[in-house]
């Protein structure tokens, strides 16, 4: 697959890819990325006969940026979009937006799926991401190495080069901004996964070192219609790199959803 740029779409302050026609499905990207992340699932899912939307976190892709305060500032935006009833899948901090729209009154959301959320890290893990958050520049693109090395290991593959592209392409700024509420966070909290009423799907891989199998199994368990899938052999960045497995489990969730 090629991760090509496509046209946006301007929702207020929010640029977005918005292609199809038919029930609602919003993805919500991770940090450090943009729209074209959801390449792999885009197609399926209109040819399944569904509108996508894949917004633009703030300052990524074409999306401008602005000082956020915390993790409310990206999920009202999205919130804000949902208009008629709608499925949202969120991957990484993706995940932890779709998850607090989820748990709001909001009477529109379907269905959420959350891909790689991460969930009561242990102290090591938040430590060591915190330090990451702190040591990143918010003037110059930081490098781009240690991050790709995490997600990919040393496999040369085109979305390893499509991440670095959008790596070294996101505003400093925002990058920063977004990691730190990223870093900050740790997950949704019990309260939220019980606060989730409609169908919720936990979905990573089972050599995700960071957002773990135990992970989506202990938030699955938390919400009242919540179930987990574990993608073998898939880790971090498994909507690029096992786009089929994930639709696999992906498409029959949301037509259960918004049928």
């Amino acid at each position: 697959m090629t991760w090509t740029t496509r046209p946006r779409s301007k929702f207020d302050d929010l640029a977005a890819i918005d292609v199809g026609e038919g029930p609602l499905v919003v993805l919500l990207h991770g940090v450090g990325l943009r729209a074209e992340a959801w390449g792999g699932q885009i197609e399926p899912l209109v040819s399944a006969g569904y509108r996508v939307v894949c917004p633009d976190m703030l300052g990524h892709g074409e999306t401008a940026f602005a000082v956020p305060s915390g993790l409310n500032s990206y999920a009202a935006p999205i919130a804000a979009l949902l208009n008629e009833p709608a499925v949202l899948i969120g991957h990484s901090m993706g995940a932890l937006i779709a998850t607090q729209i989820a748990a709001s009154d909001n009477g529109n959301v379907k269905g959420v799926a959350a891909l790689n959320a991460i969930y009561k890290r242990s102290f090591a893990a938040r430590q060591a991401v915190l330090s990451r958050a702190h040591a990143l520049d918010a003037q110059q693109p930081n490098d781009a190495s240690v991050t790709l090395r995490r997600w990919f290991a040393e496999s040369a593959l085109a979305e390893r080069e499509a991440c670095a592209r959008w790596l070294q392409e996101v505003d400093p700024r925002a990058y920063k901004a977004a990691y730190t509420v990223f870093a900050e966070s740790d997950g949704p909290t019990e309260e939220q996964l019980a606060e989730i009423t409609c169908p919720a799907l936990f979905v990573t891989g089972a050599d995700e070192p960071n957002s773990t199998p135990v992970m989506s199994l202990q938030m699955a368990s938390l919400a009242s219609k919540g179930r987990a899938e574990i993608i073998p052999g898939a880790a971090h960045m498994m909507p690029m790199t096992h786009a089929a497995q994930v639709n696999a489990t992906l498409l029959p969730f949301v037509q259960e959803c918004l049928t």
